[in-house]
């Protein structure tokens, strides 16, 4: 894989290619959209995808669009150019621009991708996909349908390098299950169980902090001492909790404490509430890890 630094600068424009992958991706920051229109290859047919966060609620979103080559010379790039004046797009700080090197993609191609990355978007859950209406799918056939399938894989692997994992899973352990043809994907946490306060669940560490997995029983109430940001954290995933207090959706914490709080309405020690089915808590877990890392050493 190669990372090129366009403006010479990793805050700048980003292009990253992949040897024998007819595609190519450009991470360009909202600021540089007017200014890469002297890019010929951005003039085709491609996929765009704009992200960045509410400064109300802290939400990622995501919009994924696309753009065919038209007969005045504009593609992908003036397209998301377009966006720069739509208020209700103002959130976005950054675009990703997917195109293949032979511009081949028609409208039936281009419809399929779009949708596709829009519904992994969704499935991997989290961002909040803002688009106004599901993209249509389009209708390929079965032998067209494996190699765009196959274009986005390798696509996902790029936008993912380039800092942006909005299409993998929050919890690791299905991440590594879904791409197990990539050898080098890590193992996943051990799976960590909770039962205090009247809350019980599972989870586990992952690569982005502490995921509670679906299922887990929230405690009704919360405590005078329960952190601000557990409060926040239960009104923000309001529409994650059904009405008897279960978690129906995988769910991502920044840290092991911040799920527990979560659960238990209070505050806690998470390295001490989860634990393994042997009852090992989390704390002990990494300790053992650390020495038996430094008697290896």
């Amino acid at each position: 894989m190669q990372l090129f630094l366009m403006d010479g600068s990793p805050n700048g424009r980003i292009k990253c290619s992949l040897d024998n992958w007819v595609g190519k991706v450009y991470l360009i920051p909202r600021t540089e959209i007017t200014r890469s229109k002297d890019r010929p290859e951005l003039a085709q047919t491609g996929i765009y995808l704009l992200f960045g966060t509410d400064t109300e609620t802290g939400d990622a979103f995501l919009y994924a669009g696309q753009a065919r080559e038209r007969k005045n010379g504009n593609g992908v790039l003036a397209r998301v150019a377009e966006h720069l004046s739509e208020e209700k797009l103002n959130y976005f700080t950054h675009a990703i621009l997917i195109i293949d090197s032979d511009n081949s993609f028609g409208p039936t191609e281009i419809s399929y991708l779009e949708n596709a990355f829009y519904q992994q978007a969704l499935a991997a859950d989290r961002v909040k996909a803002v688009n106004s209406n599901d993209p249509s799918p389009g209708n390929v056939t079965e032998e067209k349908k494996a190699a765009l399938d196959e274009f986005i894989s390798t696509a996902k692997i790029l936008i993912g390098s380039l800092g942006h994992r909005v299409f993998d899973a929050v919890d690791d352990a299905k991440s590594v299950t879904q791409a197990s043809s990539r050898s080098a994907s890590p193992g996943a946490e051990p799976l960590l169980f909770l039962n205090s306060a009247g809350a019980t669940g599972s989870g586990r560490q992952t690569t982005d902090g502490f995921v509670i997995l679906k299922g887990a029983q929230l405690r009704a109430d919360m405590t005078h001492s329960a952190p601000e940001s557990a409060r926040k954290n239960r009104e923000k995933f309001a529409d994650r909790i059904s009405d008897s207090g279960e978690l129906i959706r995988d769910t991502l914490f920044t840290s092991p404490s911040a799920a527990s709080d979560f659960l238990t309405g209070s505050s806690t020690s998470g390295k001490v509430l989860w634990k393994t089915s042997d009852g090992i808590t989390l704390r002990d877990l990494e300790q053992a890890e650390l020495k038996a890392t430094t008697t290896n050493l």
